[in-house]
């Protein structure tokens, strides 16, 4: 933004009259004092690369139109995914293809093309499976401009590999219709999920195919121990009766009693209430405390469209994109500080402080082993229930 300085213009006057005639004043002299070149030096440092920054994206906004055309694939909800790849294609004349896999999906998919990717970005869903992905050298580092407005580093990683674009708490949704008539209590915390009255009740994601579930098995080895957060999801398969192959899967089945507890974010239970009219939904923060998703977005690396795929990271990181979440029942806290908020999610109580420390760095490391130990120590009865298709 260009400021507009007060020229400070000093002149020596000098009136004389010389024998008897007058003459016309000379000219004023205009000075600049030491203080506004220094003014006008830090504003023209402040303004070059500023400058440069508009051009560069420019260049990039042309460069990406002469490809004309991205494939999108995302992990987001699909009314959110839709709207954000329209809204691109309507702003920069750019072709946009899209679909909707589940962040484990997508994570397969890629690691199965190796290098040679069918689409050109990833958008939404939790870091997890991105720091798996980017750590076998699939994703492509891009610095993006629009990171500026991020608010923590903890929202982008390091190299640029992602960045984030939302965070989600995770917690419980129940069926309080259905909990009232069979007389249990809701959950409070972790600990009771595992009470055997909740035997048959318990709706949670799939480990392989869900970056939900995945931020689920890290959050328990953290917050508990290795071995005694691989024992704690053992202990509660007992009482999981559906493992779905998406993380938002749990959620939509609450409202409708088919799913009575079901473990996952929040603001995927804030849309069965306000969206699709379950007022017997309850929302349930972890009383010991709970850990947070970031929603993220990358580039693949040897895309077929790389300037497009820089261009969707930088729209991907501007309210242009990411308010269109709560207008298409996404209600994840926004993670840019030049972007609304969504009130409804502040409305229901939710702080996305309120949540424990996450290390990201152990997620990254060792997620593919957890997750490997997991299932082994859960071994063949759970085989049937572990599906992905």
């Amino acid at each position: 933004m260009k400021k507009k300085l007060a020229l400070v213009l000093a002149g020596l006057l000098t009136l004389g009259a010389i024998g008897c005639g007058n003459t016309a004043a000379p000219a004023p002299e205009t000075t600049t004092t030491e203080a506004q070149t220094e003014t006008k030096t830090e504003e023209a440092k402040t303004e070059e690369p500023q400058a440069q920054e508009t051009d560069a994206l420019a260049e990039l906004v042309e460069a990406a139109k002469a490809e004309g055309e991205l494939i999108v694939y995302g992990s987001c909800e699909e009314e959110y995914l839709a709207a954000a790849c329209e809204n691109f294609e309507s702003m920069y004349g750019i072709k946009v293809q899209y679909q909707r896999l589940s962040t484990g999906e997508v994570q397969s998919k890629i690691e199965e093309e190796n290098g040679n990717p069918s689409g050109d970005v990833w958008f939404g869903g939790t870091t997890d499976p991105y720091n798996v992905a980017a750590g076998e050298g699939l994703l492509e580092a891009y610095e993006a401009q629009n990171a500026s407005h991020l608010l923590s580093d903890m929202y982008r990683d390091a190299d640029g590999y992602w960045y984030g674009i939302y965070k989600g708490i995770l917690g419980f949704m129940v069926n309080k219709d259905e909990l009232s008539r069979m007389g249990i209590d809701e959950p409070a915390d972790w600990q009771d999920l595992l009470d055997e009255k909740y035997k048959g009740l318990v709706w949670l994601s799939n480990y392989n195919t869900a970056g939900t579930a995945k931020l689920v098995v890290n959050t328990m080895i953290q917050k508990y121990g290795h071995d005694e957060g691989i024992q704690y999801l053992v202990d509660l398969d007992k009482n999981i009766e559906v493992y779905t192959k998406s993380g938002s899967g749990p959620s939509k089945n609450v409202g409708t009693g088919e799913c009575v507890v079901g473990i996952g974010f929040l603001h995927d239970g804030i849309t069965q209430i306000v969206d699709n009219g379950y007022g017997n939904v309850g929302l349930i923060i972890p009383s010991s405390g709970t850990s947070f998703e970031v929603g993220a977005t990358a580039i693949f690396k040897g895309c077929a469209h790389p300037n497009a795929a820089k261009l969707w990271i930088e729209y991907a990181l501007s309210p242009d994109c990411v308010e269109l979440a709560a207008q298409n029942g996404s209600y994840q806290f926004l993670v840019i500080d030049n972007a609304q908020q969504p009130e409804v999610a502040a409305q229901f109580g939710l702080d996305p402080e309120n949540v424990m420390a996450y290390d990201f760095a152990d997620a990254k490391e060792n997620t593919t082993k957890y997750v490997e130990e997991v299932m082994t120590a859960l071994g063949s009865a759970a085989d049937d229930r572990f599906k992905t298709e």
